[in-house]
């Protein structure tokens, strides 16, 4: 039973706003190509596979993430519980871990074509190269928010065998909203961050924070009208994309960088601003 718990700990199952944010970009990509190919069993079934690859995936990653911080994560008062860095799971036990959740999320990918499966083993680069960036550049959360919405792309090809410049706008989007929310995150730790010497766009924007994830959200936003001004009137599509635009909006006035609980509060919120979309394109089909 002990072990079971750290397992969770480590893979953050308990946290599940993490493996939602993987998910909904990809429930967004699997929306958009349903207009085009309306199979609605495809999409169903298709939905249930990211919907598992994506809480794997992230798991892996978590593990990833605190095997490469575990010196960091013991320097900051959030993460300094946590399994690996606490000394409750070794290193080697960790990466076993990672294997097999590897490996499940690869019997998840064989299921698509040939396209799909080339995009999601480039996916994996993406995320196992992610916990170096905060030692590189300020700007992590602009990588995590290209690694994180990947799905976007590998969810259209699943349906579609292509990638189009439509998918290519949306995923453009989903970089800014992750751009965004991030920063809002990384806010709860500045200060430890910057002593230890990890670097974050909350960290560089810090004297104007809510004006960079206010650019980061209107870009998201922009892009977004752009993408569906041509296909959205007044109807129950339109009513949930201005919901997630209101979501935004309110996330902007709500949060306080000073107050690690209100970041934290805020970012969480960020699992209806997926959902919000979802629902805009899903019924757009009708």
């Amino acid at each position: 039973m002990q072990h079971f718990k750290i397992f969770i700990e480590l893979t953050r199952l308990n946290k599940p706003i993490g493996f939602m944010l993987l998910f909904w970009p990809c429930s967004w990509g699997l929306a958009y190509a349903h207009s085009v190919n309306q199979d609605t069993n495809i999409f169903i079934y298709y939905l249930i596979l990211f919907f598992f690859g994506s809480i794997l995936m992230r798991s892996a990653g978590c593990i990833v993430n605190d095997i490469v911080d575990k010196d960091f994560d013991k320097k900051v008062k959030r993460t300094k519980k946590r399994p690996i860095a606490a000394g409750k799971i070794s290193v080697k036990h960790s990466l076993f871990y990672v294997l097999i959740l590897c490996l499940l999320a690869f019997l998840i990918l064989i299921q698509f074509n040939f396209l799909t499966i080339l995009l999601g083993m480039g996916s994996m680069l993406l995320a196992f190269s992610y916990p170096f960036m905060k030692r590189i550049t300020y700007w992590p959360q602009l990588f995590l928010g290209i690694t994180f919405n990947w799905g976007i792309v590998m969810a259209w090809a699943a349906i579609n065998n292509n990638i189009s410049m439509e998918i290519i706008t949306l995923y453009l989007s989903a970089i800014f909203w992750t751009l965004g929310y991030d920063t809002i995150y990384g806010a709860q730790d500045m200060s430890d961050d910057e002593i230890i010497g990890l670097k974050s766009t909350s960290i560089k924007f810090k004297k104007n924070i809510k004006l960079f994830v206010s650019i980061a959200y209107f870009l998201t936003t922009i892009i977004l009208i752009y993408l569906f001004i041509e296909k959205i009137k007044i109807n129950l599509s339109y009513f949930f994309i201005l919901l997630f635009i209101l979501s935004l909006m309110f996330q902007i006035f709500k949060f306080n960088k000073n107050e690690p609980a209100s970041c934290l509060e805020v970012f969480k919120l960020n699992n209806y601003s997926g959902l919000f979309l979802f629902l805009g394109i899903y019924s757009n089909i009708f």
